[in-house]
């Protein structure tokens, strides 16, 4: 799409008059009636959480914070959308209304931009963003149609705020737009050609990086409620069922063994689905399942009852905000690094057992999808014309009676002339450049990141322990490792251990493959 945006003093004047009616008490549809989610009376923090347009109507996910410290979420309509994250003070005048009142000293921090700071932002910059909300605007007799428009910015230092745009036509709900900053208030926009893609995957990994927490957290959560007499019978069945699911590290010492773990990693859910294999193992698709049997059994577990069909479809938001993984575990984090960082999710006052667990599940269904998409982000063509494949995931693994998570990147690259050959499929797959990530935290050694690589059947590797008498050891080893290799009938090159971490050097620029983020 091309063209000129104008967004000048019309739209200012606009975005004021929409403040000032919230301040002043704007009333919302509850999409479900609860008569007697606040007392007369009672007012109640409360944060929009996420946002979406059905038709003219815009419906906004709002979290309460009530006094006595409990925590609900409520799915309303409206007829002014409010940017995500802002501020509000709830009232309820009737059972299926409520009266928001905005927060004037928190509003800044999330206030819909209407001008763009061209120091942060030069001219000519290019701005990348999703279409949240679009609305016809009243206008004179004889003007043209206005539209005005929330989208939220996916890339430069605005990442992640909301950015008020007039146009004169309607844009796409849930389209991706990019943009050249023509000044403080003008963008042009610009054709996405093979942009689109790329700008899908960055989107939806930043945001699931952002939800995401440490497996480590969950497993240690399951097994401490599976041995809990006072928690519900089937909850504790199922966690006993998972938890015997995971693969003992011992497994590893077998290819076939090994092979089935990484398929069970939760990385190819969705390719089983699609081709119809069995998913009955798989991580994800157990985690899944987890979260659906424990929201009947937390609090407010109501609200995602499959009879309220537009709650159903706020499901992933709602699920996502409620359990206070949307961005709000840790700083946020550079999206497709390896290995993803340790990442706690601490109770919240007043949770429960089974509401942590419901948090930590959700938040792990996240991290799964967060090396999923490192994966589609890192396969593609490379500059010199290599075709790279990218396989990245995490298995946690059992260690006596405790669990180690194990992250895994593979990387398999072609050449051209290998991608052409009419043979391609029945040639050794080891002519290839491979390329093998793999970082865990073993007990007592502490964390460890392997780096190795295996070029036309010869291996090298480097080895990188953070602490340094684990260093040491390993070097020590070394030798011993070498001829270990060599006698299974590996050509070895080079075998180095190094304290520390991998340095983090540049990425390779891909082009990239679009990803539905509802799927």
């Amino acid at each position: 799409m091309t063209g000129e945006i104008n967004s000048l003093g019309p739209q200012v004047a606009a975005a004021q008059q929409a403040r000032g009616a919230a301040m002043t008490g704007a009333l919302v549809q509850l999409l479900q009636e609860q008569p007697d989610l606040l007392a007369p009376g009672e007012t109640a923090k409360g944060e929009v959480v996420s946002l979406r347009q059905v038709g003219q109507d815009i419906q906004l996910l709002i979290r309460l914070l009530q006094q006595n410290g409990r925590e609900t979420m409520v799915a309303t309509s409206a007829n002014l959308p409010l940017a995500q994250g802002t501020q509000v003070l709830v009232s309820q005048p009737s059972a299926n209304q409520l009266s928001l009142t905005l927060q004037q000293a928190i509003a800044s921090n999330v206030a819909t931009l209407t001008r763009l700071d061209t120091r942060e932002l030069p001219l000519g910059t290019l701005v990348q963003g999703k279409v949240l909300t679009t609305q016809l605007q009243a206008q004179g007799a004889g003007l043209p149609p206005l539209y005005r428009s929330l989208v939220s910015l996916l890339n430069t230092a605005q990442a992640g705020a909301t950015l008020a745009i007039d146009s004169p036509r309607p844009l796409p709900l849930g389209s991706l737009l990019s943009a050249r900053v023509m000044g403080d208030q003008q963008l042009n926009f610009v054709p996405l050609s093979g942009r689109q893609d790329q700008m899908a995957i960055a989107q939806n990994l930043s945001a699931q990086q952002n939800r995401q927490a440490s497996l480590q957290g969950l497993l240690s959560a399951m097994q401490r409620i599976a041995r809990d007499d006072s928690q519900p019978a089937d909850v504790r069945a199922s966690l006993d069922k998972l938890l015997g699911s995971l693969p003992d590290i011992r497994q590893f010492g077998d290819a076939r063994q090994a092979a089935q773990a990484l398929g069970n990693s939760g990385a190819f859910l969705e390719a089983k689905l699609f081709n119809g294999a069995g998913v009955a193992p798989d991580i994800k698709a157990q985690v899944v399942r987890l979260i659906a049997q424990l929201l009947p059994n937390v609090p407010g577990g109501v609200l995602f009852t499959q009879n309220n069909a537009a709650v159903a479809q706020a499901l992933p938001g709602m699920l996502r905000s409620a359990l206070g993984a949307l961005g709000q575990v840790a700083p946020r984090t550079p999206p497709g690094g390896f290995p993803l960082p340790t990442r706690l999710l601490q109770s919240t006052e007043g949770e429960d057992d089974l509401q942590h667990l419901l948090r930590l599940a959700a938040a792990a269904i996240s991290r799964v999808q967060s090396h999923q998409l490192a994966s589609l982000e890192q396969t593609g063509k490379t500059p010199d014309g290599n075709l790279q494949t990218t396989w990245q995931t995490e298995i946690p693994l059992r260690t006596g009676p405790e669990f180690m998570p194990m992250q895994v990147k593979v990387q398999r690259e072609e050449t051209p002339e290998q991608q052409a050959d009419p043979e391609r499929q029945r040639r050794d797959p080891l002519e290839m450049l491979w390329r093998i990530d793999l970082a865990f935290d073993l007990h007592p050694l502490g964390p460890l990141q392997v780096q190795a690589q295996i070029s036309k059947g010869a291996l090298s590797s480097q080895l990188w322990a953070e602490r340094p008498e684990t260093a040491a050891l390993i070097e020590r080893e070394l030798g011993d490792l070498r001829a270990r290799l060599v006698a299974r009938g590996v050509n070895v090159g080079e075998l180095h251990c190094h304290q520390g971490v991998p340095p983090q050097g540049a990425r390779t620029h891909l082009e990239q493959r679009w990803v539905d983020e509802n799927a």
